[in-house]
């Protein structure tokens, strides 16, 4: 059965090793900010929500292991990390993942709505993700809070 709880210092190695695995930007991964879907001892999947120098606030580095994908792993770890959440918060994906992101309220958006750190981002990210045929997005979410939630 898998739960979720907050890294530990120990797990750093994990969250690093997970990362290379799942081939996704390696920046920035500290264990303070991670997440991890544990089953039995096992981390099976991580995601974190990173804060950038501009004040933007970014869903990351959302992983699973491979023989555990499809089992609606990281869709808990998303809606663990977001219910912590107000505001706006951004992501990056590759454009496959589009739809799989629609499901939580993200929707893709254009430069002009991007803060200037994804901007940058966007511009080089897209230099890269042309060779592997794809396109890099930038997507938002804008989650405005109540009391009551």
């Amino acid at each position: 059965m898998i739960h979720l709880r907050p890294a530990t210092e120990q797990d750093q190695k994990t969250i690093e090793r997970m990362i290379h695995d799942a081939g996704i930007n390696p920046m920035s991964l500290d264990w303070q900010r991670f997440v991890i879907a544990d089953d039995d001892g096992k981390a099976v999947g991580i995601g974190q929500v990173k804060q950038h120098g501009d004040g933007s606030r970014e869903l990351a580095s959302i992983a699973v292991i491979p023989e555990r994908r499809g089992q609606g792993i990281a869709s808990e770890i998303i809606h663990h990390l977001l219910a912590q959440e107000s505001g706006v918060v951004y992501l990056t994906c590759r454009s496959q993942l589009e739809t799989f992101y629609n499901r939580f309220g993200f929707r893709k958006i254009g430069r002009n709505e991007m803060t200037t750190y994804f901007r940058r981002l966007y511009r080089i990210g897209n230099i890269f993700a042309r060779l592997a045929k794809t396109e890099m997005l930038v997507m938002k979410l804008d989650r405005q809070r109540t009391k009551d939630q």
